[in-house]
């Protein structure tokens, strides 16, 4: 029999990869939607932002009304509810192929608020366990996230290549047997201790301190530097550097998650100083930005993605160690802060490149712009776009900076 810490901390394992389930099901399965369900893509796209947007209401309920929850039962159901949501969202288009949609949507705001659980609790779960360097043991709990996303991608490629897009139900329920696993595993263990505010105004007054709001805007930043890349470098590769559709899923989706765990996993072995860490990260992921941006060569400009995954694969994770570090007494409160403030800038920066893209893809200036650069305006509606994205990580890298001196002065 595992040890009751070692359970929970497995349990903590395979609840972050449900979240690398959950948060990447649906985007890849677009096209098989789509072409199942005639599905637009406005209402493809209303999907990716229903799951990050329920993830930030959970994340702002348990900012302000943690005390009112039963933390060590909330965080053993937050798995539960993960299967509750994928086996809607894999059984119900089967036998309601008309209202297929509805119950995407449905399955959607499931697993998302379970997913938003676990940002908020599966944290804070780990760092209540003794350990001998906590910083390392958080920085292994979001590797494990990282590594969950390649072994999803990768596997989820493979199904659809070989039992084609009609069989994606089975897909979505042999997937849920990753939260089955977990929910397993946290049945029958004694949870550790985790502070919240005894009340609401015990939260209110974290508001009025000013490294508070430092760290969230951090990881916002971590977030959207993060994630932007993450969700725009398969189409980017594909329709501004014009590599093939499967390759740049592969690799653009794929090694950005590869080079992601790899940093996390390097900092859970070997690191130290995560405030250094944070700023030197920031630097990497805006000239990788930039360099992306830019490159007019296919490889260059593919090698260049895939880095960004290592160079902010410590943003949020790396936040998230900086505020526990500043504020030891905070408890869920601080890590559902954190989580709203993360999910903000997952949410901003992908749509930000977006319209970004979008306006100047329709632009007749930059048309002409683009004709004597010889791309198409969607080419370089694209780069620009890439170009916008790498504000994100620029700010950082001076947010960053503080972070570091402040240590400083308080050493």
């Amino acid at each position: 029999m595992l040890a009751n810490d070692k359970r929970v901390k497995y349990a903590c394992y395979a609840t972050n990869i449900s979240m690398s389930v959950v948060g990447n099901l649906s985007p890849l399965l677009f096209i098989t939607f789509r072409t199942l369900y005639h599905i637009s893509y406005s209402l493809l796209g209303l999907l990716v932002l229903v799951n990050f947007s329920t993830q930030l209401l959970v994340d702002l309920i348990f900012s302000f009304f943690s005390h009112k929850f039963n933390i060590a039962k909330t965080v053993k159901f937050t798995p539960v509810l993960s299967v509750i949501g994928l086996v809607f969202y894999a059984l119900m288009p089967l036998f309601f192929a008309q209202t297929a949609y509805i119950w995407l949507l449905v399955g959607t705001v499931i697993f998302s608020a379970s997913a938003g659980l676990a940002e908020v609790l599966i944290s804070p779960t780990i760092a209540a366990l003794p350990a001998e360097n906590p910083e390392r043991e958080m920085s292994k709990l979001h590797s494990i996230y990282a590594w969950g996303v390649v072994a999803v991608i990768l596997f989820s490629t493979l199904f659809l290549l070989i039992f084609k897009g009609e069989s994606w139900h089975y897909l979505a329920l042999i997937l849920a047997l990753v939260p089955l696993v977990a929910a397993i595993l946290f049945s029958g263990v004694e949870m550790p201790q985790m502070q919240t505010p005894e009340k609401t105004s015990g939260a209110l007054a974290y508001f009025k301190k000013k490294d508070l709001w430092l760290c969230v805007f951090a990881i916002f930043l971590g977030g959207a530097s993060e994630c932007t890349m993450a969700q725009w470098s398969s189409s980017y590769l594909e329709k501004a550097l014009g590599i093939p559709k499967l390759l740049g899923d592969v690799f653009g989706v794929a090694l950005f998650g590869l080079t992601l765990g790899l940093g996390r996993t390097l900092y859970a072995k070997y690191g130290k100083n995560i405030e250094k860490v944070l700023f030197l990260g920031a630097i990497g992921a805006a000239a990788c930005y930039l360099i992306a941006a830019l490159s007019s060569f296919p490889l260059v400009g593919l090698l260049a993605c895939a880095a960004t995954g290592f160079c902010t694969s410590m943003l949020w994770p790396g936040s998230l160690i900086v505020a526990s570090d500043r504020f030891p007494t905070g408890g869920v409160f601080i890590y559902a802060m954190m989580a709203a403030g993360g999910d903000l800038g997952a949410s901003i920066g992908p749509q930000l490149v977006g319209v970004v893209t979008d306006g100047i893809a329709a632009n007749p200036a930059a048309i002409e712009w683009a004709s004597a650069l010889s791309l198409s305006p969607e080419q370089l509606g694209m780069k620009i776009g890439m170009l916008v994205g790498m504000l994100f990580p620029l700010v950082a890298i001076g947010i960053f900076h503080i972070i570091k001196k402040s240590k400083k002065d308080r050493a």
